[in-house]
């Protein structure tokens, strides 16, 4: 079930790590109202550091991104899946070792950064190899490198996503690349990314922290990846998950915190309570009736979401059934009753 928080988060989580596109920016533009918002839950004492599974981008152009939304961020908050890959194989091969590169300028400037000496796919001296999404990477790389692998090459995957946000929409991600590596070679890679919690753990060893929070929009990578670092968590509802995904979450993804945007950072959180039939946040009361969710009452849009995701999961547990939201239609933004 949702925690509770009297206090606003910002306040309580001495280090905020923010998924990037769906929480803080939308492909070239902000979520509306983020900057004011996470200027806010600065002020309020918490430290933010901007983590993304992309792995072409350097940190530096990801700052330029964000400084021209009116983002503040420094080089040293943004921490990508390419540099927790990058630690991952130092860790284990030691400064030096050749490493063959199937991926982008953001893979290629993580190795260096660890010590380790990036080398084309065909190597024969490399030690490992690392993938990342790269808009270059050629279908001659991708070959060898999946020879190479089958024939016993290590192998760490930056990330697993299966998508990427394009300005035509959703296009395939690296994940795409990985599974069809897999498949080839017969080989699971070490993923660094999220759900995986290597890139969480490189967060906090970067920016440092002793009670960290993950902020993300996808139940699967973001949150998923908090529970496996042993991390808090709040989901916002700016990005891809939506009512659907909410009420059939499994335990490993449902958030600690649930709130409509970023502005959920510098607010407190009510506890939900479990009252005859259903369960209650602030004026809200989420009902399963024959395996059918509705809503009674009013209030904010925030607590209509809460009490919604806790009479739902309250449900799944007990029976193993996703509940009905067939009709049931979801506040808009900033309102206190459901659109319609």
């Amino acid at each position: 079930m949702l925690g509770s928080c009297h206090a606003p988060l910002a306040g309580e989580y001495d280090l905020t790590m923010l998924d990037l596109d769906g929480v803080v920016y939308v492909g070239p533009d902000a979520v509306p109202g983020a900057p004011a918002h996470l200027a806010a839950a600065r002020a309020a004492g918490t430290h933010l550091a901007f983590i993304t599974n992309n792995a072409s981008r350097t940190p530096s152009t990801v700052v330029e991104h964000l400084s021209r939304l009116g983002v503040e961020a420094a080089t040293n908050d943004v921490v990508t899946s390419a540099q927790a890959a990058a630690h991952l194989l130092a860790g284990r091969l030691g400064a030096g070792a050749r490493v063959a590169l199937l991926g982008g300028e953001g893979l290629h400037a993580a190795l260096l950064d660890e010590g380790l000496e990036p080398v084309p796919v065909a190597d024969e001296g490399a030690v490992a190899l690392v993938s990342g999404y790269g808009p270059d990477v050629l279908w001659r790389d991708v070959m060898t490198a999946a020879i190479r692998i089958r024939n016993g090459l290590p192998w760490v995957a930056s990330n697993s996503d299966l998508t990427i946000p394009t300005p035509q929409g959703p296009g395939p991600g690296h994940g795409v690349l990985v599974r069809t590596l897999e498949e080839f070679t017969g080989t699971a890679p070490v993923i660094a990314g999220k759900p995986f919690r290597h890139l969480l753990d490189e967060t906090v060893r970067r920016v440092g922290g002793e009670r960290p929070l993950m902020v993300g929009d996808r139940l699967d990578t973001d949150i998923e990846g908090a529970t496996n670092a042993g991390h808090d968590s709040l989901l916002v509802l700016t990005g891809v998950s939506g009512l659907g995904d909410l009420v059939q979450a499994p335990p490993a993804q449902r958030p600690t915190y649930l709130a409509e945007d970023l502005e959920g950072l510098v607010m407190s959180h009510p506890a939900g309570v479990e009252v005859e039939g259903g369960w209650r946040v602030g004026g809200w009361v989420g009902r399963v009736d024959s395996g059918r969710l509705s809503l009674s009452g009013d209030g904010a849009a925030g607590d209509w979401w809460r009490a919604a995701a806790s009479a739902a999961w309250a449900w799944l547990d007990r029976t193993g059934e996703v509940v009905d939201t067939v009709g049931l239609v979801t506040p808009l933004p900033g309102t206190t009753e459901p659109a319609g």
